[in-house]
């Protein structure tokens, strides 16, 4: 036996049925649809439609809540930032933010500001300026000789009646 020789057993793979191909086909005519209406025709979108019967997506009660207010933070856990910091992408030597971050391709994106975690083991003696941090990494950082220094991003609601800080004319 050779490997081009290989085969499937008979019948073991069914053939593509071609729908709509003259009556001795067994799928002419109304090709498998059935008579009229409006799964017969195309361009059917009939999801979620369960024969008037209400359908399960009203019938289960809502639940949860999104906050539209929810700040949305990237995390970097102190492990990587010492990498960085000794493969000399990062120079400890100077504030670390999320610019600097951004810059040594530690993250994509800031987004509602950078949150410092404390996986990792972190020895370089850093200035580390964040919007948030983990009790854990403060202490590894300050262990370390450095410090962490939070400036918590505030979001900016509008109460009915302030004026907002653009000038209008």
């Amino acid at each position: 036996m050779k490997l081009n020789e290989i085969r499937d057993n008979k019948g073991a793979r069914k053939g593509k049925m071609r729908v709509g191909r003259g009556v001795g086909s067994g799928k002419g005519r109304t090709g498998g649809r059935g008579f009229k209406g409006q799964k017969a025709r195309t361009g059917v979108a009939v999801n979620g439609f369960e024969g008037g019967q209400m359908p399960i997506y009203r019938r289960l009660p809502k639940r949860g809540f999104n906050n539209i207010f929810r700040l949305d933070f990237v995390e970097i856990n102190l492990g990587r930032l010492q990498k960085a910091i000794d493969d000399k992408v990062l120079d400890a030597s100077k504030e670390i933010n999320g610019v600097s971050l951004m810059e040594a391709g530690l993250i994509k994106n800031i987004k509602d500001g950078v949150r410092l975690l404390g996986t990792g083991k972190f020895t370089a003696k850093a200035t580390i300026k964040v919007a948030g941090a983990s009790e854990a990494a403060q202490k590894a950082v300050a262990a370390a000789g450095g410090e962490v220094i939070l400036e918590p991003k505030k979001p900016t609601v509008l109460v009915k009646g302030e004026k907002t800080s653009k000038k209008t004319k």
